[in-house]
């Protein structure tokens, strides 16, 4: 998938992910396949993403579902 940005930003910032051992490679061909290095940085990584939601106004995602339950008072 695309990210949206220019590409040689995304692969720099790639390759210090990389080199902090956050992420590794798959090579396939002239493709390059990121994934997160373990089950810790993925839990980073998610409690980053719900502390960036719980800056906005809006509902965090990962409450929507609480917040639906208090609605109608499924607790």
């Amino acid at each position: 998938g695309t990210v949206g940005k220019p590409g040689p930003a995304v692969s720099q910032h790639l390759a210090k992910l990389r080199m902090a051992r956050l992420v590794r490679t798959r090579r396939d061909g002239n493709q390059v396949f990121y994934r997160l290095e373990n089950d810790h940085v993925a839990r980073l990584v998610l409690d980053a993403v719900h502390n960036a939601e719980h800056a906005s106004d809006a509902v965090p995602s990962h409450h929507r579902g609480a917040v639906a339950e208090l609605r109608t008072g499924q607790v």
